[in-house]
Formats: C-alpha cells, sequence, structure tokens
C-alpha cells in the first residue's frame, strides 16, 4: 500500500528485506523460467542498440513482482541484497513509491534522470535496517522523469558527480511497462 507522508514524517522501513526477499524470488523464478541462452539475454536488442540508450549491466536487471494489488520493481542483482533502486505502488493509484538506501553523505534526497530528464526530489530518512538511512519519496506516475522512464525503460541515479545508470536487459523492458500500467 503507498502511503502519503507529510513533508517530515518518519513511516518506520516497510522493510528492505521484503525487497531483498523479492529480489531473491523473483530472480529464482526466471531463471527457472528463462529458456533463453544466456549470451542472447544480455545482447542489446533493436532500438536500445541502436538509440544511443545506455546498455545493460552484467549481472544487474529490473525485477518486477505483483502481490495482490502491490506491485514492485526494483533495479539490482538478482539472488543478492544488492538493491539499487526499488519503486512500489498500488493497482491503479497514480503514485510511485521510491526507495533505496542513501550514499554516504548524501542529501535527504533523490536525483534522477531519464532520457533527457532530470529532476532533485526530496526523500524522507529513517534508519536502514542494515546500517546507515533508507530514503523514501512518493512521485506522481505523471512526474516528467517516470514517463520518460516508462518511454525510455532507463533511470540514472546522481550524487555529486557520480552518475548510476540502470538499463535492463533485453528480455527485461517490458517489466517496465507492466509496472506503469499496473500503476495506472
Amino acid at each position: 500500500m503507498v502511503e502519503r507522508l507529510a513533508p517530515n514524517e518518519i513511516v518506520p522501513s516497510r522493510g528492505r528485506r521484503a525487497w531483498l526477499a523479492m529480489l531473491l524470488v523473483t530472480g529464482l523464478t526466471t531463471a527457472c523460467m528463462s529458456t533463453t541462452p544466456e549470451s542472447a539475454a544480455t545482447a542489446p536488442v533493436g532500438a536500445a542498440a541502436d538509440s544511443g540508450a545506455p546498455q545493460p549491466v552484467a549481472g544487474l536487471d529490473w525485477t518486477y513482482t505483483v502481490d495482490g494489488a502491490e506491485a514492485k520493481l526494483a533495479y539490482g542483482a538478482p539472488y543478492s541484497d544488492d538493491l539499487r533502486l526499488g519503486l512500489e505502488c498500488a493497482r491503479g493509484s497514480g503514485l510511485v513509491t521510491v526507495s533505496r538506501d542513501a550514499w554516504p553523505n548524501e542529501p535527504d534526497q533523490f536525483h534522477l534522470e531519464s532520457g533527457g530528464e532530470t529532476e532533485r526530489i526530496a526523500a524522507v530518512a529513517e534508519a536502514s535496517p542494515t546500517d546507515g538511512r533508507f530514503l523514501t519519496a512518493e512521485l506522481e506516475t505523471t512526474h516528467p522523469v517516470l514517463q520518460r522512464f516508462r518511454q525510455t525503460g532507463w533511470l540514472a541515479q546522481w550524487s555529486g558527480d557520480d552518475r548510476q545508470m540502470m538499463a535492463p536487459q533485453a528480455a527485461s523492458r517490458p517489466k517496465v511497462e507492466a509496472f506503469f500500467a499496473h500503476c495506472g
């Protein structure tokens, strides 16, 4: 369930552990269901290869899960606790909760980019179950950065001059559209 937050309200963590479990289960399910040769799964396909879009990174991908009315789209390494960014929404809500662990010395914000759109988004920080701070922010699905992500399939996160690209593997590109179709 997506909750609206007052500007300074801190909500107890719903679970970095839940995100990690979701990544592990989805990764196992995907591995069991995949019939694509590994070399084909990492090769760029179609427009993504020709458009100048960022290329996928081996071992990292978007994972999409639906549990009842809730949908999650997470970027990271399957079978690990390497979660780079999590997106969550309730069916038809028009709202997306963005979350991840804060980077060292980073302000309480997300600096996101996709296809030429870039935005700094204020975040709520809370203690992370593992260490440091955990950031969350809520955006409407119509936010320009999210709309460009829906169109391009990739996002980037910035911390100072460091840019972390999050491009899908070729077979995972439809997961982005499925997530936004679910969110409304």
